[in-house]
């Protein structure tokens, strides 16, 4: 989780990668219409995004149901729209990708050919509500190259290579 421009999608790609799990992007949860409205510029409002968060909830539970780890992109800014995501299973766990306005700015900036503009990132860090301790998220900074921060998750998350996300090495 985190806003756009942390670096996510990119994270969680090689994420998935190590650990051998699939990984699906949220963006692809969305609706063509709610894609156009925020490429135009107008941020999607709570009544938007609950069905997009209700189909990646579905996503996380079919996988859970099968037995079968995955790594799901999400902003999930606000710890409402988390707790829709994990719905109290402790074997959701989330990752913030934490990182400066400034920073993410820079990379938005750089970022050709996604839909979401520049001019939204300030509405982004309005309603980002950092997870607390109580919700069991790992916080990893995105200053490191994108490999590093991958790392950074599994190690923070305790797992392996494994294909099955069991940890591997000494626990601790």
């Amino acid at each position: 989780m985190g806003v756009s421009g942390s670096g996510k999608s990119t994270v969680a790609a090689l994420v998935a990668e190590r650990l051998g799990w699939i990984f699906v992007d949220g963006d692809s949860f969305h609706t063509p219409e709610h894609i156009a409205q925020m490429h135009a510029g107008r941020a999607l409002d709570d009544q938007d995004r609950a069905p997009w968060l209700a189909r990646i909830a579905t996503w996380i539970g079919q996988r859970l149901a099968a037995g079968e780890p995955g790594v799901v992109v999400c902003s999930a800014l606000r710890r409402a729209y988390r707790d829709v995501l994990t719905d109290g299973r402790p074997e959701v766990r989330i990752v913030y990708l934490e990182g400066s306005r400034a920073l993410i700015a820079g990379r938005l900036a750089a970022r050709h050919g996604h839909f979401m503009p520049l001019r939204l990132l300030d509405s982004q860090f309005a309603i980002l509500e950092p997870p607390g301790p109580e919700e069991r998220a790992v916080a990893v900074g995105i200053e490191d190259p994108p490999e590093q921060v991958a790392e950074t998750v599994i190690a923070r998350l305790g797992l392996g290579g494994t294909r099955d996300g069991t940890a591997s090495g000494r626990a601790g």
